[in-house]
């Protein structure tokens, strides 16, 4: 080699192994650089890694120029080599040297850096060319020789990455001079890659020169390789918009969903607490069949509602835990607490309006029952009194004779015992009219005025009787003759008279029982009525022989005169009439008792009936219960086999809810036969709906969070092992078995994983963890604090570096060139929501992309 070389021949080797770098550098200049570096006192061992870091390229300037370059950066990270060569090439520019497509990062990253799937620079740059060129049509690129000669393999790189620059299809095989030619000088003029080959020289030759075509090939790759850093950054772009636009049509159906059922609980409340009482029985049982109509139709969809909302909240909260995006935060009053606090003010509600109405059923039962009773007390009594002011008020004893004085007299004591009888009778009226009153009947008006009428009628014909009597007795003393028998005959009749209407009243009384045991204490007592008959038998047959002796008499001593008993208007006819009644009243009673008792007893089947399905469903819905809770334990599988044995619980679940359909027709029976109490069972539908539906949510949520684990392990690149060691840790330490840790386990759980915990950096970890700080740590808080330990996740700062790069290094990216670079619906909805751009140096119409990244991530208040 020569000993002396001009320095502009220096600067233009050097210019040669910057561009080519890998492809020309070669033992010769090798060689060359050390015979100026050894007079430094150093050597160039690997070309490639001694000029990279720029400390040797200075010097070796320094040498060959005789001057002083800036003092070099002894650091060895990259920005300290990258501003050793800077210094180097600035140098060398103001000699005069033009540098075309050279700089640090070119330096740093030469061919060396081309690189596909592991391979070579050599083989990695071929490859890159084989894919580039592969749909092109007789474009075969199998080395960097013979394979480029026909000038088609330049322009199809050049169609690939800008297909406006060439139109490829019309290229001629035939004419390779003109294809290279066409080739090299797009590139030159709208590239910016210099002509370092010559058509002629590569048609000429039978085989090119490999490493130059290698290095004009190389400023292709690094022309284009911008283009394609763009490209990956749109890409990154879309994904995350993606992502973020999902979300919020999640958080919208959210908001929606959650309004309409709130809204629906709010108009629903109101409605079950009305409690304004009906009249009649009809209008409360019309209320009842409104509220079961409510049960069976009108809230089922509205429970399957509320879990299918609170499902949405959860897989939502994964995505965007997934997704590293801030928590989602309903709306004020639509949080999952809010519905499920509406919720059970609606089933308070509806349990306090049930409650209410069967009372109201028993109160207007009672009245009903009450209501008949006295309208059949104070009939009779009306038909009884009827009459009997008239009668006191005679004066018929001041012309009557003294036998017929005495008659009056002992036909007015007759009617005292009889009024005497009655006082029992008025008493009763009076107290159903007051228990009508304090069980507030709807005609309690018409009650109070019938009973007012009936006591002051009793009171009037109380001071009657006693001037009637008072006034008879003053006539007494003048009449003497009496008739013994037929006073006697008004005294027995008028008793037995009142125990014969007393006893039809009583054997066509109303009564109300709701046991088997009430309807045989009836029967019971029924029974010891029917044995009073022989005596009451025995009494009428004396009082008829009364009157048979009168006859007697009248016709023994040829009396002649009105047979008619003065002291008592009861006669044998009515008697006879009455006691008729009676025996054809008591097979009445027994029937209607009997028939009472067949009721019972069908009431009595339909308990069983109910008691024995509720005492299988119960335990069936706690042994489901169970067996979920232990496959959400289990430790046995993946997470898929827990999800497919959820799934088959789950149909089984769905396949058991004709049982409690059945269940509920049994219940309906039971309120139609107005049936309210059950000794054979602790269950009541009420517990059993609320089981129920229980294991219907705890079966969906549980599905949910499996779902939510997949997700959360496949978007985050965890293994089945990671979970399940992350699911053995938690489970060891969740020693109440209630599927949370408290702190001291939390810690304890950290450090068997090998975590080095101080007071401050857990205190950290504990507010990542339980930021509502309840104290305990959720299976779900463990599993998404693990994940972000071991996964990786899209950043803030990776999508503003996405963004710069779209941006051209600009700290603002303008309307026209998202549209360029993203999709029309991305671009479209980036362009919506970036806020404008209010830096120094702002176009008109600059994006603030910085803080529209920010706040994806939850890190502005954009």
């Amino acid at each position: 080699m020569e000993a002396q070389v001009s320095l502009t021949s220096v600067y233009v080797r050097l210019e040669n192994c910057m561009l080519m770098y890998i492809v020309l550098v070669s033992q010769t200049f090798t060689a060359w650089c050390n015979s100026h570096l050894r007079k430094a006192g150093t050597q160039i061992e690997n070309i490639e890694e001694d000029f990279r870091n720029g400390l040797k390229l200075m010097l070796l300037l320094e040498v060959i120029s005789g001057e002083r370059l800036p003092k070099p950066d002894r650091g060895k990270m990259r920005f300290h080599k990258i501003a050793n060569v800077n210094k180097a090439l600035d140098f060398i520019t103001s000699k005069g040297v033009k540098l075309v497509s050279i700089g640090a990062e070119g330096m740093l990253y030469c061919t060396t850096d081309i690189t596909v799937e592991e391979t070579s620079a050599k083989e990695g740059l071929l490859l890159w060319c084989q894919r580039k060129t592969a749909p092109y049509r007789n474009v075969n690129v199998q080395n960097f020789h013979v394979s480029c000669k026909d000038g088609l393999a330049f322009c199809a790189l050049i169609h690939r990455h800008k297909p406006e620059l060439t139109d490829f299809h019309n290229l001629e095989v035939d004419d390779p001079l003109g294809n290279l030619n066409l080739a090299f000088d797009i590139a030159e003029k709208h590239l910016d890659i210099p002509k370092m080959l010559d058509a002629e020289d590569i048609l000429n030759t039978p085989k090119p020169d490999e490493r130059a075509i290698m290095t004009y090939v190389s400023c292709f790759y690094h022309a284009f390789a911008g283009a394609e850093q763009a490209e990956t950054a749109a890409n990154r772009i879309c994904k995350v918009l993606g992502v973020n636009q999902e979300n919020e049509k999640l958080m919208e159906d959210y908001e929606r969903l959650a309004s309409e059922l709130l809204e629906w609980i709010r108009r629903t409340i109101p409605w079950l607490e009305n409690r304004v009482p009906e009249k009649t029985m009809s209008e409360m049982q019309r209320k009842l069949e409104d509220f079961r109509d409510y049960r069976r139709m009108h809230k089922p969809p509205k429970v399957q509602e509320k879990c299918q909302l609170e499902i949405s909240f959860n897989t939502l909260q994964t995505k965007l835990r997934i997704s590293n995006r801030p928590a989602f935060m309903p709306s004020e009053g639509k949080m999952v607490s809010d519905i499920a606090s509406a919720w059970q003010g609606l089933e308070q509600a509806e349990k306090g309006y049930e409650e209410w109405l069967l009372t109201e059923i028993r109160r207007l039962e009672r009245l009903d029952h009450l209501a008949e009773k006295f309208r059949q007390k104070a009939t009779n009594h009306e038909t009884w009194a009827a009459g009997k002011e008239e009668m006191l008020t005679r004066k018929d004893y001041e012309s009557a004779s003294l036998l017929e004085v005495r008659a009056l007299l002992r036909k007015h004591e007759a009617f005292e015992s009889d009024l005497s009888a009655h006082q029992d009778r008025v008493e009763q009226i009076a107290a159903i009219a007051q228990e009508l009153n304090e069980l507030d009947y709807y005609d309690v008006a018409s009650v109070n005025q019938r009973c007012q009428s009936i006591c002051d009628l009793w009171d009037q014909l109380g001071t009657l009787t006693q001037k009637r009597r008072e006034a008879l007795e003053r006539t007494e003393k003048l009449l003497e003759t009496v008739e013994q028998l037929f006073l006697e005959y008004a005294k027995r009749s008028g008793p037995f008279n009142n125990w014969m209407e007393g006893a039809m009243e009583d054997l066509q009384d109303m009564f109300i029982v709701h046991t088997i045991e009430e309807v045989q204490t009836l029967i019971a007592a029924h029974e010891q009525f029917k044995a009073t008959l022989p005596e009451a038998d025995a009494e009428r047959q004396a009082i008829l022989g009364i009157q048979q002796e009168v006859l007697k008499i009248f016709q023994n001593y040829g009396i002649r005169g009105d047979l008619t008993n003065p002291y008592s208007t009861i006669t044998t006819e009515e008697i006879a009439i009455k006691w008729d009644k009676v025996k054809k009243l008591v097979p009445q009673r027994d029937n209607a008792l009997q028939e009472e008792l067949a009721r019972q007893h069908a009431n009595e089947r339909l308990r069983h009936q109910f008691a024995a399905q509720a005492n299988l469903i119960v335990p069936w819905i706690q042994a489901r219960m169970e067996e979920i809770g232990r496959c959400s334990m289990a430790m046995g599988g993946t997470l898929e086999d827990q999800m497919t044995q959820l799934k088959q619980y789950e149909h089984v679940i769905v396949s058991y809810k004709p049982n409690i359909d059945r269940l509920e027709g049994d219940h309906q029976l039971i309120q139609e036969s107005l049936i309210f109490d059950n000794k054979h069972t602790n269950y009541t539908m009420e517990h059993i709906r609320v089981g129920w539906e229980l294991l219907l949510t705890t079966i969906a949520r549980t599905i949910n969070e499996i779902e939510t684990q997949i997700l959360t392990r496949d978007a985050k690149g965890i293994s089945q092992e990671q979970m399940n060691e992350f699911r053995s840790s938690f489970n060891h330490f969740d020693r109440k078995k209630n599927w949370a840790m408290d702190s001291d386990d939390f810690r304890a759980c950290l450090i068997s994983m090998g975590y080095d915990l101080g007071e401050v950096e857990f205190a950290r970890i504990m507010m990542l963890v339980d930021p509502n700080t309840s104290g305990v740590v959720s299976f779900q808080s463990f599993i998404d604090f693990m994940t972000r330990e071991t996964a990786d996740t899209d950043t803030a700062e990776q999508v503003i570096a996405s963004f710069r790069i779209l941006a051209a290094d600009k700290p603002y990216i303008l309307a026209d060139e998202l549209r360029r670079e993203l999709p029309p619906d991305q671009a479209k909805h980036c362009i919506s929501r970036m806020p404008p751009y209010t830096g120094p140096g702002a176009l008109p119409g600059a994006l603030d992309y910085t803080a529209f990244s920010t706040a994806l991530y939850g890190e502005s208040d954009l």
